[in-house]
């Protein structure tokens, strides 16, 4: 086989990845689907006209670990705990919860307890890849569901490295007994805990003997170039060492984002993920087959219907336990309700070490497709759910019972008071307009707890709740208020208060903010009497601005860092 036949395979299946990527996006269905059409079509299992499709795996698993990479790069514990407590513990429990039980159901079916534990692991992960473009492309990743879900998705993305450990200690050699295998991974531990310390000491203290920050902004070429040799070489590195090499990927992409060259990195290398990660969900494609599925089309249906109920289920318990409401907790389940990428992962693993036979893999393969085509229409109906969810939910409350609650009693006599919704940035600036004339009818409502004592520091009544439950809404007195703003980001959510405000008030003056302009007529239907457009107010101060910089002379150089902002790290 010749370097151009594997090259022209190569085209063949970016082309029809193309073409049927660009069809999906026409019928508002994710590219990733016409990626993986094209992989099915043309593989082994369907017309095979790619004679050289395990050369094409092969690049395709070099994607793979460059995924990963990327993923280490833009890792932050800091944006882990910005999501808040359900990104790192409810990712966490999710994980653990989602893998037990899915082993646990193998076992009752007669699964052997290997092969159990393998299938509960691919289960687990969720599909970042499909559910973070869904959600960004619907305007939703801002709101509540839409950030739970990136804090668990985050989490299982993490997750993957210590479970391809887990897989491959499992289907080592060492199958006798469960010390060989605790032996087994424990040799895997400490193997990579000395990759670690050795990337650590190269990166922090040989390369920057070789390469400043001086040198790097006269020369681009140059950190591109130590992503490439460090992302690859580390994994190249860990196959050597008898480890995943997406493991000694990850752990590189998760110590080069300490660099200063971090940001430049992610900004260069992105065109280069693209096309390894059309490539990998093409040869996802590839695994599948058609005539397999049809056969059994039946079994494949039933693990579907499975995984998405379950994993939904299972979710939403998880939000609950860290105190999502019902409509946002069962909104984030059905989010997630697909089994990820990364599963063909520890699938392929659990192959190699002979923990699942061809049928057993043939079945994971056809599932996951299942539930990755069913998920655009998954995020579609979350919203929409969640708000089905949360009425339920409200007039279950209403008619139960309930003693008098310390909310209602402290809110029953609020007449004429400023409600506002969601205390970020701009809700802190309506705040701060306020503060010396109304400050007293201020009244905050807030689902995030660390924001909600932001704004106790601001001296302001302050309420931690969810604005789109009606029992909320009632509470807060917003029919007698004389001014509601909503200024929280998420589109879906903020119409849902509107209505909510303004069926109880009809004289309440409810100002929103648009984060598109898109939204700014269906908010203002909803019931807004004014909508903030923020794309409108951008391009308002961006064009006041450069009309501003004509009239006095454009200023040459580059601005001083405002205050607060910290320069850029200079260790290399």
């Amino acid at each position: 086989m010749s370097l151009w036949t594997a090259l022209l395979d190569v085209l063949i299946l970016l082309l029809a990845a193309l073409l049927l990527g660009s069809l999906c996006e026409r019928l508002k269905q994710s590219a990733l689907l016409g990626y993986l059409l094209a992989g099915t079509l043309l593989g082994p299992n369907a017309l095979d006209w790619m004679p050289n499709h395990t050369a094409v795996a092969t690049i395709a698993e070099l994607g793979i670990a460059l995924l990963l990479f990327t993923i280490g790069l833009e890792f932050s514990w800091r944006r882990l705990r910005s999501i808040g407590p359900i990104a790192l513990g409810g990712g966490t429990v999710q994980v653990l919860l989602t893998s037990v039980l899915a082993a646990g159901i193998c076992l009752m079916l007669g699964l052997g307890g290997r092969a159990a534990l393998a299938f509960g692991a691919m289960i687990a992960l969720s599909s970042t890849a499909c559910v973070v473009r869904l959600l960004v492309s619907r305007a939703e990743i801002d709101g509540v569901y839409g950030r739970n879900a990136l804090g668990i998705l985050l989490l299982q993305d993490i997750a993957v490295v210590p479970l391809v450990l887990v897989v491959t200690a499992l289907g080592g050699e060492g199958q006798g007994s469960m010390a060989q295998i605790g032996l087994e991974m424990g040799r895997a531990v400490v193997v990579a805990a000395v990759l670690v310390g050795a990337l650590f000491l190269l990166l922090n203290y040989l390369v920057p003997l070789l390469l400043n920050t001086e040198q790097a902004a006269r020369n681009r070429d140059l950190p591109i170039l130590l992503a490439i040799v460090t992302g690859v070489g580390t994994a190249w590195v860990s196959h050597t060492l008898g480890l995943s090499p997406v493991l000694g990927a990850f752990i590189a992409g998760l110590l080069l984002a300490e660099s200063p060259f971090a940001t430049q990195i992610r900004a260069d290398i992105a065109s280069v993920r693209t096309l390894f990660v059309t490539l990998f969900f093409s040869s996802i494609g590839m695994l599948c087959n058609p005539a397999w599925v049809l056969e059994h089309w039946a079994t494949v249906a039933g693990v579907v219907a499975v995984i998405v109920f379950g994993k939904s289920i299972v979710i939403f318990g998880v939000g609950r336990l860290f105190r999502c409401s019902p409509g946002h907790a069962v909104a984030t389940g059905i989010c997630l309700a697909q089994v990820g990428e990364f599963s063909f992962v520890l699938a392929e693993v659990a192959r190699q070490g002979q923990l699942i036979d061809s049928g057993l893999f043939e079945l994971i393969v056809a599932s996951t497709i299942g539930t990755l085509f069913l998920t655009p229409y998954l995020v579609a109906a979350a919203p929409h759910v969640a708000r089905a969810v949360g009425r339920l939910s409200a007039w279950r409350t209403q008619a139960l019972p309930r003693q008098p609650e310390p909310l209602a009693e402290s809110t029953a006599k609020m007449s004429g008071h400023i409600v506002i919704v969601g205390f970020g940035p701009a809700g802190q600036c309506v705040a701060r307009a306020l503060e010396q004339d109304h400050q007293a009818l201020v009244v905050v409502v807030e689902l995030n707890a660390k924001s909600a004592d932001v704004a106790r520091g601001y001296g302001l009544r302050t309420y931690i709740g969810d604005a789109t439950s009606p029992e909320m809404l009632e509470h807060l007195c917003v029919g007698a208020a004389k001014v509601v703003a909503v200024t929280i980001p998420d589109p879906a959510a903020a119409r849902q208060i509107i209505e909510g405000v303004r069926s109880l008030g009809t004289d309440t003056s409810i100002i929103a903010r648009a984060r598109y302009h898109r939204y700014r007529s269906e908010l203002a239907l909803a019931g807004a009497v004014a909508v903030i457009d923020e794309e409108e107010q951008v391009g308002l101060q961006m064009a006041s601005a450069v009309q501003e910089k004509l009239r006095t002379g454009v200023a040459h150089g580059y601005p001083k860092p405002p205050p607060g902002i910290e320069p850029a790290d200079t260790r290399w």
